[in-house]
């Protein structure tokens, strides 16, 4: 029985954070760990009177303090680009490319050693713990990505499918001709001349190339992103021993939601998490 779109697309969840989804604090802990000998030398400088003497000092006698500057401006790159009125400089703080001077003029001028004399933290390592958490939340979107994948994962296992025996993540269509001998060539497309499927499940008859996603959302992202999965579900048709299956949810599909139904029309094995829960995911790969 065809399925009803309008349908389908209520039942999309809004959300699916999992306990680690808002901030990774083993996470946070770690990259705050590396970086505790070189913070605690800083911290000597916490309250300092004569701060920027105070700094030479300690850079000459511990260079390796500089790597730590850019996490207090919540940058993890070792190159902090600078334009002003005297000109373009570009600041290495893992291999310092300037004299200690012009490093004294960017700790004063970003307001640094503003932070760090006049007391306002007091302690550094516990002041770059709340930076990474800050940039922890960047990384939610991937976050997102990985908890569907982990959803689709334990389904795949309920269902008793085996990791590398019976259920791959992250195989290139090379490898699936190689181990399974099904040529997918006909992918065309130069963004697809290695298309990597998220998982690959191999039954007796088939081989289901899977592709998972969850869009809490909306952006021009999605609009592409259907189109694509539109033109494999098609270019995909005719290669025998192949099917390709999408299994995508999230509610930010409703600003992309005619791109979307275009797919749902074309591609008969497009699924959501409600249709996993349900066990209509399950019927197809008996």
């Amino acid at each position: 029985m065809k399925r009803n779109f309008n349908n389908w697309l209520s039942t999309f969840k809004e959300s699916i954070a999992d306990w680690k989804y808002y901030t990774d604090f083993d996470k946070v802990y770690k990259n705050v760990d590396i970086l505790k000998f070189e913070l605690n030398l800083l911290n000597s400088l916490i309250g300092s009177t004569n701060i920027e003497q105070d700094f030479r000092v300690l850079v000459a006698k511990y260079p390796e303090v500089l790597r730590v500057i850019p996490i207090l401006l919540a940058k993890r790159e070792y190159e902090i680009k600078i334009t002003d009125a005297e000109g373009y400089r570009i600041y290495n703080f893992m291999n310092a490319n300037y004299s200690i001077e012009e490093y004294v003029l960017f700790m004063n001028n970003t307001g640094l050693f503003d932070l760090i004399s006049r007391h306002i933290i007091r302690d550094l390592t516990d002041y770059v713990k709340g930076v990474e958490v800050g940039l922890d939340s960047n990384a939610r979107k991937n976050r997102t990505g990985k908890a569907m994948e982990n959803f689709v994962e334990n389904y795949l296992v309920k269902l008793g499918y085996i990791k590398n025996r019976t259920y791959f993540s992250q195989m290139t269509a090379k490898e699936i001709n190689r181990l399974f001998g099904v040529d997918l060539s006909n992918l065309n497309g130069e963004e697809k001349a290695d298309k990597r499927f998220d998982f690959v499940v191999k039954t007796p008859d088939l081989v289901y190339g899977i592709e998972v996603n969850f869009y809490g959302g909306g952006g021009s992202k999605l609009n592409e992103t259907a189109r694509s999965y539109k033109m494999i579900a098609s270019e995909s048709q005719n290669i025998q021993g192949f099917r390709f299956i999408w299994i995508t949810d999230g509610q930010g599909w409703y600003s992309a939601r005619y791109n979307l139904e275009e797919t749902f029309n074309t591609l008969e094995d497009m699924y959501n998490i409600n249709d996993l829960e349900c066990g209509i995911f399950a019927e197809k790969l008996k």
